[in-house]
């Protein structure tokens, strides 16, 4: 187990992404996935108030309300750790504390339980003061709503600001960090926000760890993304250059005796500040390459080829 930041969270070196959850992956299928997360180590699942509003026919809150009805069968909610999000639910969008505290609401209810673990911003909202924000977190965690707080798709200088009005104000510190950031998707973290996930002890939980599927190989021709539900946001990886990444991470693979996606993950693990990538199984048999991620250990010489072959590739 690891800790979250400054936080008293000890949390399984890999997070389950709750997104395909009403998506991709029925209501059976997700249940079954969540008790195999758990059976097989896991303890921390992410989720959003506004998964999955993309879908046609859903409206948002579905894979909240699927987490939920799984904790009521399962039971034992102290031994699962719940994180979700708010500002992109079609119905909450922002970040006002009015918006914040209807919302919140919502996902308790949907959720079934009376406290979020980790309540992420999902994004800066430029329209409100972060200050606001910001007294608006700490008042749900006073509440005992809530009892820590993470920052998602935020830029490096509103963390700043965010953390600096917190310690002034002796408001509730975020402790963790999600940003998007993978192997063929570097640009967009290293640097500035990383800088300040360290300065400011923040743990980081990556989502997009397998760039919509493309860092599990199975997408290596135009032809492999038709009819897939994702097969849109990875097609902007399918370059000479996406495709040598995905060949370094085959030979490590086959040197370490993986899978491709737990080579993809493990080198997210052993970047500075990471915690526990974010990772989805559709199904339960996917699940297993995940969570082998949390163990597998990779060698200075499998590192730098993975740096060397992915470093030539810019953000997305």
């Amino acid at each position: 187990m690891q800790k979250l930041g400054a936080s008293e969270l000890s949390i399984f070196p890999l997070t389950l992404g709750g997104n395909t959850f009403g998506w991709t992956s029925d209501e059976a299928e997700s249940q079954k996935v969540l008790d195999a997360f758990v059976e097989q180590g896991g303890n921390l699942v992410d989720t959003a108030d506004s998964y999955s509003a993309w879908v046609p026919g859903n409206s948002g809150g579905e894979s909240e309300a699927i987490i939920g009805r799984w904790l009521a069968r399962r039971g034992r909610r102290d031994e699962v750790l719940i994180a979700t999000k708010v500002a992109q639910h079609p119905d909450y969008r922002g970040l006002a504390p009015a918006n914040i505290n209807a919302a919140v609401e919502q996902s308790l209810a949907r959720l079934g339980t009376e406290h979020i673990d980790l309540y992420y911003a999902h994004e800066h909202d430029p329209h409100t003061p972060i200050a606001e924000t910001a007294a608006a977190f700490d008042a749900l965690v006073k509440a005992g709503k809530v009892r820590y707080i993470g920052l998602s798709n935020f830029p490096a200088d509103k963390i700043d600001e965010w953390l600096r009005i917190a310690a002034e104000e002796s408001l509730a510190s975020p402790v963790a960090l999600q940003p998007k950031y993978n192997l063929v998707a570097r640009d967009e973290f290293e640097g500035e926000l990383a800088d300040s996930a360290a300065r400011h002890g923040l743990g980081v939980l990556p989502y997009f760890g397998l760039a919509a599927g493309f860092l599990t190989g199975k997408y290596r021709s135009p032809q492999d993304l038709e009819g897939q539900a994702r097969g849109g946001m990875a097609q902007r990886f399918l370059s000479e250059q996406g495709l040598a990444v995905v060949d370094a991470l085959d030979e490590v693979a086959q040197e370490t005796g993986r899978q491709i996606p737990t080579v993809a993950l493990a080198w997210l693990r052993h970047q500075p500040t990471v915690v526990a990538p974010i990772a989805s199984a559709r199904t339960v048999e996917q699940l297993p390459a995940l969570m082998a991620s949390a163990t597998l250990q990779l060698n200075d010489l499998q590192l730098q080829r993975l740096d060397a072959v992915s470093s030539a590739l810019g953000a997305d």
